[in-house]
């Protein structure tokens, strides 16, 4: 044998193993799926507690700041003007008027304004309307009250016509009752939008003797 041939056999082949085996290329496109969708959990899980967040605010304000609360409406007194100008004969004799003036408070308790319609106020004396006042309407802030004046003419031909005035005046005691009811709107942040209707009844006593007011009671209550 020629030494050429000798060296040949003697020599191994050498083989060169390949870098990245099949192996490890699917075990890396494995943790590349791994890591898309942990990526994807996460994102989700954050969007998802965002989502919770929200509604838990939304349902926090609801109960809370944007819920429309009752707007409060109250009679603070009660005067009768005029007495100084008019006597006992003058009244049964059906030719005087007298003028009732209440004053009413309206309180908003709600985060935005109030808005309500011109209304009217009735004074009845047991079935008979003696007295219409009309009041305008305005806007009561939030968080705020407005007092209202509210004029009556009591009409005295029509109290006396009645078949008990005379009883009634012996008595020394007249009822007369006074009902008002409020129509108007609450609008928050121009989401919630509600209407509104207060309405309120009062009893009021009349003393004969002083032309006074002996006693008043009113309940109020609110449509929505």
């Amino acid at each position: 044998m020629s030494l050429q041939y000798q060296k040949f056999v003697s020599e191994k082949p050498q083989i060169h193993p390949l870098s990245i085996s099949v192996d490890e290329a699917l075990s890396t496109e494995l943790e590349k799926q791994q890591q898309g969708f942990l990526k994807c959990t996460v994102c989700c899980g954050i969007i998802a507690a965002v989502i919770l967040i929200i509604a838990v605010v939304m349902i926090i304000l609801g109960f809370t700041v944007l819920h429309i609360k009752n707007p409060k409406l109250r009679m603070n007194s009660v005067a009768i003007i005029g007495l100084d100008r008019v006597n006992s004969t003058d009244l049964l004799n059906r030719n005087a008027n007298l003028t009732v003036v209440a004053d009413v408070s309206m309180k908003n308790t709600n985060v935005e304004k109030f808005k309500f319609k011109t209304f009217n106020s009735s004074l009845v004396y047991r079935e008979t309307v003696v007295g219409v006042a009309d009041v305008p309407g305005g806007v009561v802030d939030a968080w705020k009250t407005m007092r209202l004046k509210v004029v009556y003419e009591m009409m005295m031909a029509k109290m006396a016509g009645d078949p008990q005035f005379g009883s009634d005046f012996t008595a020394g005691k007249l009822m007369v009752r006074s009902y008002a009811r409020v129509n108007g709107r609450v609008n928050i942040l121009n989401i919630i939008k509600r209407k509104v209707t207060v309405a309120m009844n009062c009893s009021i006593t009349i003393n004969v003797t002083s032309w006074g007011i002996a006693d008043q009671d009113c309940k109020s209550h609110v449509d929505i």
